[in-house]
């Protein structure tokens, strides 16, 4: 058997902390080095996922970490994906393709066999790579779930991977963050730990060097970087919901308001609008109506279309949304937000929930919705109405058809997709990353602002991004000591 490529594995000291972005950076850096750089993530909890070139799903943080890298994104990058249903039940996607549908006590009985998958996929991706980068999930000091974890130690165990803890001092607490994973960790683990990297630091470093040096007594760990804020990360896909926010440019741009439903999924979506300089993208939280004043309402995809029918209606926004439609307003939705605008959706075979259920719809476009069939996933191109280009891709169950479709929005490789109200003003589609689409996103806009005229060019956008991130840890970061840790030194 070939000797394994250099690998380093980040493994955060709680959730949120920035490993996937730093993930993300290191492939950049690395990648333009000349090295074949490729991601890998065990596994992955969100409801973000990216379809692959190989036909399966990952998260969308392991699509970016491909892109950085330069690399075709592959089920082996997220052998295993949990996508929430429910508080206590999740779809279990394995190396690409749903398996079960599993509550949180099940999950952890099927996890022991699922860590010789995750060791497939990584070795695979491993005969192919000059450099392995790893990214753990959550905290790697999880104790009370320490027993058949594959996502954290259990898998660098398992590969013998030497591992970097991140850290967020913007939070507070990172000294007892580190110093806490640390005592908690037992000795065989404490001895893959290398060194920590403090994340999203404002201010002066040198402040911060008694605490350095509290650390190394406590832990003898080193320092491998204090990377001071990234601003433009808001600027790059998300990993979960909980980065998500309400993001402004200010002024009297257009606002575009989009309800935070409660499984909201690929909200990604939205990025490419909220990077507008003229838009405010307003992501309305529950317990707040949708602004009267908004240009446009989008549904966003979402992970159960019918309990979020239900939880909609809970918060009122059915409400908002009529009303809005009623004063001229305009509608879009995305895949699961296309469902709901039509006038009912049914689940014959117990896909989301109990079989035979039908929800009503919002009925505002003449379709309806039978949950059956196959997980369409695929990449896809094509054209609107308007015969602008669009691209992006379809990550749905269901099927849906009504007198409405007869108005397609979308044409995608010869075959009609989505709907259109007989006024035009609300519509919908099943096509993911359709905001990517320069030419769609700026004619839509132009519509709701006529004379408007849009020159961003998302995806040069996007590597332009990468390319400051990587300088950005370069600069804050020891990656010559990373790559020696790496290599095993």
């Amino acid at each position: 058997m070939s000797k394994p490529p250099p690998a380093l594995m980040l493994q955060g000291t709680g959730s949120d902390v920035g490993k996937s972005l730093l993930a993300a950076g290191l492939c950049r850096l690395f990648a333009c080095r000349g090295l074949r750089v490729l991601p890998f993530k065990p596994q992955n909890m969100s409801n973000n996922a990216a379809v692959t070139t190989d036909g399966g799903e990952i998260g969308r943080a392991q699509a970016l970490q491909a892109r950085a890298a330069g690399a075709e994104p592959c089920c082996d990058m997220n052998p295993v994906l949990l996508k929430p249903q429910t508080d206590t039940g999740a779809q279990v996607v394995v190396q690409g393709k749903v398996v079960a549908n599993a509550t949180a006590r099940d999950y952890h009985a099927l996890k022991p066999s699922l860590l010789p998958r995750a060791l497939e996929s990584y070795r695979r991706l491993a005969g192919r790579a000059d450099l392995m980068v790893v990214e753990g999930a959550g905290s790697a000091a999880e104790v009370n779930l320490r027993a058949a974890d594959i996502a954290n130690m259990g898998f660098a165990e398992a590969a013998d991977l030497p591992v970097v803890l991140v850290a967020d001092i913007d939070r507070g607490g990172v000294i007892a963050a580190i110093v806490g994973t640390h005592e908690l960790l037992p000795p065989a683990e404490r001895a893959r730990l290398r060194g920590y990297v403090i994340n999203r630091f404002r201010g002066d470093p040198a402040l911060f060097a008694p605490a350095v040096e509290i650390i190394r007594q406590r832990t003898g760990l080193p320092c491998l970087g204090i990377v001071p804020w990234f601003a433009d990360a808001a600027l790059l896909p998300a990993e979960d919901a909980a980065s998500l926010g309400g993001r402004s440019s200010g002024g009297d741009g257009l606002r575009i308001a989009v309800p935070r439903l409660s499984r909201i999924a690929n909200f990604d979506d939205f990025d490419p609008l909220a990077a507008e300089p003229d838009v405010r993208l307003d992501v309305v939280p529950p317990g707040r109506p949708l602004p009267r004043d908004a240009d446009l309402i989008i549904l966003p995809g979402s992970k159960s279309t019918i309990g979020d029918l239900a939880f909609l209606r809970d918060q009122g926004w059915d409400i908002d949304i009529r009303a809005h439609v009623r004063q001229g307003g305009r509608m879009l939705g995305i895949c699961a937000g296309y469902q709901m605008l039509g006038r009912s959706v049914a689940d014959p075979l117990g896909v989301e929930g109990p079989a035979g259920g039908v929800a009503r719809g919002l009925g505002l476009l003449d379709v309806e919705t039978v949950m059956a069939g196959d997980k369409v996933l695929a990449e896809i191109s094509g054209q609107d109405w308007e015969y602008r280009p669009v691209r992006g891709y379809e990550m749905h169950m269901g099927r849906t058809a009504g007198p409405d479709c007869g108005r397609p929005l979308l044409i995608l490789e010869g075959r009609p997709d989505g709907a259109r109200s007989r006024d035009g003003r609300v519509a919908g589609c099943y096509l993911h990353g359709l905001f990517a689409s320069d030419e769609f996103r700026a004619g839509l806009l132009a519509e709701l602002r006529p004379g408007r005229t849009g020159t961003l060019v998302y995806d040069v956008m996007v590597d332009d991004v990468l390319d400051r991130l990587a300088g950005h840890l370069e600069t804050h970061i020891d990656t010559a000591r990373l790559w020696e840790i790496a290599s095993g030194h």
